[in-house]
């Protein structure tokens, strides 16, 4: 059976100790799985989350409410939650996903968080279930500035130059390499009444141009 620290850590201690052995069981493991579980604690993180930011940010739009959720219930944002845990410490995991370090991957850490909220809202109910969930995004959004979580790098460098009222950047294509279906794309930021210039890259224009911004705005004097 998974070690109590985890429970106590997690914040709460299961009557029914079977349910978060299955919720930390992954497919490469047992057919016993936590797949289902991970489909319900979905659900109930969603909901939880929803409702916090309903509650305790009343100046938040409804699309500024709709991009945070979505920033907190992503797939890094859980594995960094799980990561604090040591939850991968504590997966079943087959021999393949041992030997290649699943105990690490993000995707299997979301997933396994995802599924311990499953596993306590059929232990206990929604409301340990929602206490669960607070436990860990609380202290979290403390860390973190709601106003840009969730926000692209070229969003964030746009607010801010026309925050300033100054020219937005532009973005320059200087190099291309691959084949077409595996090219590599080289962009250039410039922010020329800022001194900034920066360069991204990536396998779309899109994602180079954003690696570019996201240099850009780390460079800006007084960027939050």
């Amino acid at each position: 059976m998974p070690s109590d620290a985890l429970s106590k850590k997690f914040g709460h201690v299961f009557r029914q100790p079977q349910l978060l052995q299955r919720a930390l069981t992954h497919r490469s493991y047992s057919p016993e799985h936590n797949e289902r579980m991970e489909f319900l604690g979905d659900s109930v993180l969603g909901c939880v989350i929803a409702k916090y930011l309903y509650c305790n940010y009343p100046k938040l739009s409804e699309g500024e409410l709709s991009r945070l959720r979505s920033s907190l219930v992503r797939e890094e944002t859980l594995a960094l939650l799980a990561q604090q845990l040591d939850l991968g410490s504590h997966l079943r995991l087959g021999e393949g996903e041992l030997k290649s370090g699943g105990f690490r991957r993000p995707s299997i850490l979301a997933d396994a968080l995802e599924a311990l909220f499953g596993a306590v809202l059929l232990d206990s109910g929604f409301n340990e279930a929602e206490q669960a969930v607070l436990n860990l995004y609380v202290p979290y959004l403390e860390t973190i500035d709601v106003q840009t979580q969730g926000k692209d790098a070229k969003t964030l460098l746009q607010e801010y130059l026309q925050g300033k009222r100054l020219p937005l950047p532009t973005y320059t294509i200087i190099a291309m390499q691959g084949e077409a279906h595996e090219q590599s794309f080289h962009v250039e930021c410039a922010i020329p009444t800022l001194k900034i210039t920066t360069r991204g890259s990536g396998t779309s224009r899109r994602n180079a141009e954003q690696q570019a911004a996201q240099a850009a705005y780390q460079q800006l004097p007084d960027a939050t």
